[in-house]
């Protein structure tokens, strides 16, 4: 990381602290992460980047906060440049954009991802139909973790600044696909449930008729009513509906809802509009932001990845937070970053404050809020 304000300087100062710590090796992938200065002179970061490294592939965004070396920087200028000697695995950088026709969206430039060890994967947050995108590669190669974070500032002209290879990009998405790379995935919730279980009676697309067999903004209305005095007092910081993904276990827990916000009521037909596609017979549960119940978890994911790996130390992470966290969640500064720290063992990680995290639950990968997600390469 740098925080030096001119981006020549910064960007050669980080990439080269990057190339130090690969004792010699090749920069297979490099992923940068640039803020403030760095997006008024995006060709300048980029090409000093790929000057310092001479990466195989190169890929970026630019962001309203950078996450590196254990620290979160919210604001300012700064750049984070994360470089990774693969091994015997590979790294296939592309730009994707999307294309009108008739009654369709397609999209280009994309590659096939069936067999992939996983993918990173970093859209625009206008151009790019992320959601239903993710649906299609979930059909497509299933069991490959999608992991990323929808670019969050643009530069001086308002555009969004993708970074793939030596070029920068206004539009689309930039990724990469990895292979012969063992990836673990990781999502955290920054939100927790409350109230009972409940399960979608009637349903249009993304509006919910009933819950329960009941008119659903009455339902709802019974819920937090029912509410104990701890949950009713954080409903203020946002009501947010978990949706089941995986149907059928006895008992669902925090990690297994999808969670979406509640965009609007109409009370005359009692409907509720969520910000997803719902279905009848899906189970729901009302969340609430909750920073001790987002630290908590994040801790007990961090613990079992560490398990999952047999205690070793990953060789490193990219992780992608929401804007909703950091300082405005938790009250201080650095939250995820210092958990990541103590958790990881030392492993070099980088990120950035994202507009919606992508990662996997129970096998499907999705567009989340106020989520970290996180890539632990083994």
């Amino acid at each position: 990381m740098s925080l030096a304000t001119d981006p020549r300087e910064a960007a050669g100062e980080a990439a080269r602290e990057a190339l130090g710590g690969l004792d010699g090796a090749e920069t297979d992938l490099a992923i940068v992460f640039a803020s403030g200065a760095h997006l008024l002179a995006p060709e300048v970061t980029v090409e000093t980047v790929g000057e310092a490294l001479t990466p195989g592939e190169l890929i970026g965004c630019g962001a309203s906060g950078i996450v590196g070396e254990g620290r979160e920087i919210e604001d300012g200028t700064a750049i984070s440049v994360w470089a990774a000697d693969l091994g015997d695995g590979t790294a296939t950088g592309f730009h994707a954009e999307t294309q009108e026709l008739e009654g369709a969206i397609a999209v280009l430039g994309m590659p096939e991802l069936e067999g992939a060890g996983g993918t990173i994967l970093l859209p625009d947050p206008v151009t790019f139909p992320l959601d239903g995108l993710l649906a299609e590669l979930t059909s497509h190669a299933p069991g490959v973790p999608i992991l990323g974070g929808v670019a969050s500032a643009g530069g001086e002209e308002g555009g969004t600044v993708l970074f793939h290879g030596d070029e920068v990009h206004e539009h689309g998405a930039v990724g990469v696909r990895l292979d012969g790379v063992e990836l673990l995935p990781l999502v955290s919730q920054g939100a927790r449930p409350i109230g009972p279980e409940l399960t979608i009676t009637a349903a249009d697309g993304q509006i919910i008729q009933e819950l329960a067999g009941r008119n659903a903004l009455t339902k709802l209305r019974e819920v937090v009513d029912a509410l104990d005095p701890v949950d009713q007092a954080v409903l203020g910081q946002g009501l947010l509906l978990g949706l089941v993904v995986e149907a059928g276990k006895p008992d669902y827990v925090q990690g297994d809802f999808l969670v979406r916000n509640l965009l609007g009521a109409d009370p005359d037909t009692g409907a509720i509009a969520v910000g997803t596609v719902v279905r009848p017979g899906q189970v729901v549960r009302l969340h609430v932001r909750d920073a001790a119940s987002a630290t908590r978890d994040l801790r007990e994911a961090l613990g079992l990845r560490r398990a999952a790996l047999g205690g070793a130390v990953p060789s490193g992470a990219l992780v992608f937070t929401c804007t909703g966290r950091g300082r405005g969640m938790f009250g201080v500064p650095d939250h995820d970053a210092s958990l990541l720290t103590d958790a990881l063992g030392g492993a070099p990680f980088a990120g950035f404050f994202a507009a919606g995290e992508i990662g996997p639950v129970d096998g499907a990968n999705f567009l989340h809020t106020f989520t970290t997600t996180v890539a632990l390469f083994e």
